[in-house]
């Protein structure tokens, strides 16, 4: 019996294929990312499944999307590259969008991965089916679906190039659950994307200079984002070589070393009265990397749209944020790193001291307000001393501790305080989003495990993510947490009393015990009532060998350092 011919596919030789969530994985290993943040969801299974054969990949599933999302964003604010966040369609995505948010105002590069229904299912409201193109199109700098598997390390690549590039922020893109199993030839995958950048141009240099040089009260706003040692280093040089006063912009404090004689201050919640009529008076402002938003200029009120008072010469590494609120005598569109390095080389060009007695006066008065504001006065409570915690932290940590914290009166005692020493040592939320310290705090310790690492969080603000703790100790994230307890919505509360006094509703918390509650989670927690048991308490916490909480009984009357009620023996 004469056999068939043989078929030209047997002849072929097998080609491999892998899945489009292997794809994904490995051209997310090719940028370099080592560590991604989660809640698990069936509509990205193939990614989870590829992500179980590459332990490169540190996988860290939290308890809540919008803290994974938190922790991702803190990721790519300490390493300035984007910080990687996976969840699930509908009810997850929704729940990351806070993370999102704040990577959008706080100018964080952060890409946000989102499973998605099937391709066949789409435009038919499937199960927890969203278009994400247009729910997150005001909320990111990118937002696409990726359709085909083939395209994956396309879109990889423009998201780290999109989401680091010019004014960095978040990228998000979703997934098809389908198109993840599609099994395909192998890629070509691209090599690691560096963030595009730009130097300042000799003509706008000469033109900055010839500015400050006529100016007898100048004042430097320094803020965003992409600053690297070398460029806040550089600043810091042509500042001191040219008596300048160094402000920073809303939480920001840390680019400069707010122990050096130029560090006059940050413009911020609870800001020092004195610095904010500073910068009224200012005849030139420069503002470097900041976009000068609603909170560092109090309202726009310090500076007034579109011309403001003062001469303003604006750095920013997008041109279009320059002129998009305020119209400068000199628009600079370049990296921010890249001008700290060009003026430092002016400076080292500069053998001498610049300014003259007017400017070295301007700088001393408005460094020796500083130094005022920032010191605690003695105070008579019975509960603990916010300050005095706040003062004793920075007494005693070291340079490279990262402080973290989100949103509420609590704030104000450690941005006013605390005087930070590095760059991207400071964790906090621009977008002003309760919850974020702890989360951000969790991924701090997870990527500088021998760094110390402090959480501040009020009670409102910690309730929201609470349950992170379990994550901090599955993780051996030995973070400490210090709630402020003062039983109530501060900040919301202070609102109220001043608009509406004696008419108090919806702020007042019942609150858990939040050491059970720290050490139901298997952490250390400890419960502090007087201020002469804290530095003991907080050495017990940071040597637990695992995550510590420290409860704070603060007055619940003194709801930031100089807005108090009126004593009340049944608050106190």
């Amino acid at each position: 019996m004469t056999r068939p011919p043989t078929s030209i596919s047997e002849n072929r030789p097998e080609v491999p294929t892998v899945t489009g969530g292997q794809i994904l994985v490995e051209a997310l290993r090719s940028q370099g990312v080592d560590r991604v943040y989660c809640v698990p969801g069936e509509s990205y299974l193939p990614v989870l499944d590829a992500l179980h054969d590459v332990p490169e990949i540190a996988t860290v599933s939290a308890r809540h999307e919008g803290a994974a999302a938190n922790m991702a964003e803190a990721d790519g604010k300490l390493t300035g590259r984007p910080g990687i966040c996976f969840v699930t369609r509908g009810p997850g995505a929704t729940h990351a969008a806070i993370g999102v948010h704040t990577a959008f105002q706080d100018s964080t590069p952060m890409i946000l991965f989102i499973g998605q229904v099937a391709r066949h299912a789409r435009d038919r409201e499937g199960f927890q089916e969203v278009d994400y193109r247009a729910m997150f199109a005001p909320l990111a700098k990118w937002a696409a679906e990726i359709d085909d598997a083939a395209r994956i390390p396309e879109y990889i690549a423009r998201a780290f190039r999109v989401a680091m590039s010019g004014r960095a922020g978040p990228v998000v893109l979703s997934l098809p659950e389908d198109m993840l199993s599609d099994a395909i030839s192998a890629p070509i995958y691209a090599k690691p994307i560096t963030a595009a950048g730009a130097a300042p141009r000799a003509a706008d240099l000469e033109t900055f200079v010839s500015m400050l040089e006529s100016a007898s009260r100048p004042m430097l706003v320094v803020g965003g984002t992409g600053w690297n040692q070398a460029g806040c280093r550089g600043l810091l040089y042509f500042a001191q070589k040219n008596n300048l006063p160094l402000v920073s912009s809303f939480r920001r404090q840390d680019l400069i070393d707010n122990r050096h004689e130029n560090y006059c201050g940050h413009l911020s919640l609870g800001a020092d009265p004195s610095l904010t009529e500073r910068l009224k008076a200012a005849d030139l402002v420069v503002a470097i990397g900041s976009r000068l938003g609603e909170v560092t200029t109090n309202g726009y009120s310090t500076l007034t749209p579109p011309v403001p008072r003062q001469s303003l010469i604006h750095v920013h590494p997008d041109p279009n944020e320059l002129g998009r609120v305020y119209q400068p005598a000199l628009a600079i569109a370049c990296g921010l790193s890249e001008f700290g390095t060009a003026l430092s080389e002016i400076a080292t060009s500069t053998s001498a001291r610049v300014g003259g007695e007017k400017r070295t006066a301007w700088l001393r008065e408005a460094r020796e307000a500083y130094v005022k504001f920032s010191t605690p006065s003695p105070s008579a409570d019975k509960c603990v001393d916010l300050a005095a915690v706040v003062a004793w932290l920075d007494d005693h940590l070291k340079d490279d501790a990262i402080i973290a914290n989100g949103a509420g009166n609590y704030t104000v005692w450690v941005h006013r305080y605390f005087r930070y020493r590095q760059p991207r040592t400071e964790l906090a939320p621009t977008s002003g989003a309760m919850g974020y310290g702890v989360p951000a705090a969790i991924a701090a310790k997870l990527r500088y495990p021998d760094r110390e690492v402090v959480a501040f969080a009020g009670d409102g603000c910690f309730s929201m993510y609470a349950q992170e703790i379990a994550t901090a100790v599955q993780h051996h994230a030995n973070l400490v947490i210090i709630v402020v307890n003062n039983g109530t919505y501060g900040t919301i509360r202070m609102h109220q009393e001043r608009r509406y006094p004696g008419r108090v509703i919806a702020t007042d918390i019942l609150n858990p015990d939040f050491v059970a509650l720290a050490q139901s989670y298997g952490a250390f927690a400890e419960r502090v009532k007087f201020m002469a048991s804290f530095p003991q308490a907080y050495l017990r916490a940071a040597a637990a060998g695992r995550p510590a909480l420290l409860e704070l009984r603060v007055n619940p009357n003194q709801l930031t350092p100089a807005f108090r009620l009126k004593d009340d023996p049944a608050r106190t």
